[in-house]
């Protein structure tokens, strides 16, 4: 396992619990996705399941970027790791891109 999988997240049992809530949701929209294109369900009809995931994605992703900001960052410039935040910019930059 590289470094980089190595670390580990600063998340009270809250957000961590609301997050896989959500990301099991998301996971049982994709599965009826999948039925619905095997069930030749009318495309447009997917095509707003697929916002509707998208939109749940964005929710979770926007959830993690908080609590990785206000817990791991927090944690590791309390550390002295300052290079953390070259390293979080460079993820909101691929994120909005």
């Amino acid at each position: 396992m590289s470094e980089k999988f190595t670390r580990k997240a600063h998340h009270p049992y809250e957000t961590k619990s609301n997050m896989v809530k959500r990301m099991n949701r998301i996971e049982g929209q994709i599965r009826g996705i999948t039925g619905m294109i095997e069930k030749d369900v009318y495309c447009d009809d997917i095509l707003h399941q697929f916002m509707s995931v998208e939109s749940a994605l964005r929710g979770v992703k926007a959830t993690l970027l908080e609590a990785h900001m206000k817990g791991c960052i927090v944690h590791q410039i309390q550390d002295g790791q300052v290079e953390v935040i070259d390293e979080v910019l460079k993820t909101i930059e691929k994120m909005t891109r």
